[in-house]
């Protein structure tokens, strides 16, 4: 399946890179390395994570530092759609996860 970002969550990858790259540049590195390892994941294993109470939304979480992507999958175009990317302590809103 072939992996898409929305743009609000191309925005929470670059506020996440932008947050923590200003106060360490190898702790961002890693946090993103994470991120990306999981989107790689849901890609080979779309239905793998758990869905949200959102329709259609799933949520995999990022264990190591607690970030959720959320996501949804669109079997008839081959596509996985990255929502958003939300720290695990921050609630997401519903409007958040409908574009």
């Amino acid at each position: 399946m072939r992996v898409r970002f929305s743009r609000r969550a191309t925005n929470d990858l670059i506020s996440i890179h932008e947050y923590l790259g200003a106060r360490s540049p190898r702790g961002a590195a890693g946090v993103m390395s994470a991120i990306y390892a999981a989107v790689e994941f849901i890609r080979r294993r779309p239905k793998a994570a758990e869905l949200t109470r959102i329709h259609g939304v799933r949520g995999k979480i990022v264990r190591k530092f607690r970030f959720k992507i959320f996501y949804r999958v669109i079997a008839e175009n081959d596509l996985i759609e990255i929502v958003h990317v939300r720290h695990g302590s921050r609630r997401p809103r519903e409007e958040d996860l409908v574009e």
